[in-house]
């Protein structure tokens, strides 16, 4: 997380230490401030970084048009925050998918965030189900292990357990699991 404080120099010393991005928390505020969202990404499009957004459903509807007009990717977190209990036809999901088939947007599946239902979580299967259909090669696995504001925490083992039951090829998996995220963050 930076701020536009950050010089020209300062960025080029983060990408040689390998950052790739800048992250815009939009659900609770700490972090990088919403307002310099598209100041930083003409800044750290010269360098190939994305910004990551991590928004509730509500907001993802609210800033999709902007979002879309970025000159850098954007890597939408925790399934674009869209509650499972909505369903794929509701608008935020759809909104989603607008942005992933935009060949710009990446998603990553994470499901707890975006359960209405809570633990086991189960509840999120349809949201990652169609999200890895609509752009299988832009979508990435990952959670926010350890989970330090989470009682009780998820079980990252359960959580990739569930990711091998909802996205049952083997080939789609290797892509979410490890080729994409070689693409995404240049490893």
């Amino acid at each position: 997380m930076i701020d536009d404080s950050f010089d020209d120099q300062a960025l080029r010393k983060l990408h040689d230490q390998g950052i790739r991005g800048v992250r815009f928390n939009m659900v609770s505020g700490n972090g990088t401030p919403q307002d310099q969202l598209e100041a930083l990404a003409r800044r750290v499009a010269p360098l190939g970084w994305h910004i990551q957004i991590y928004a509730d459903g509500d907001k993802m509807l609210q800033i999709a048009g902007l979002l879309a007009r970025l000159p850098v990717e954007v890597v939408i977190d925790h399934c674009g925050g869209v509650k499972a209990g909505l369903g794929v036809s509701h608008p935020q999901f759809q909104t989603l998918l607008r942005l992933l088939d935009s060949g710009r947007a990446w998603m990553k599946l994470c499901s707890y965030r975006a359960s209405s239902a809570g633990a086991p979580f189960a509840d999120v299967a349809a949201n990652v189900q169609a999200l890895a259909a609509a752009a299988p090669e832009r979508c990435v696995w990952g959670t926010d292990w350890p989970h330090p504001q989470m009682n009780p925490a998820p079980e990252a083992g359960v959580l990739l357990d569930q990711l091998f039951e909802w996205v049952p090829d083997p080939v789609r998996r290797q892509n979410i699991l490890v080729d994409n995220a070689g693409r995404l963050y240049g490893f």
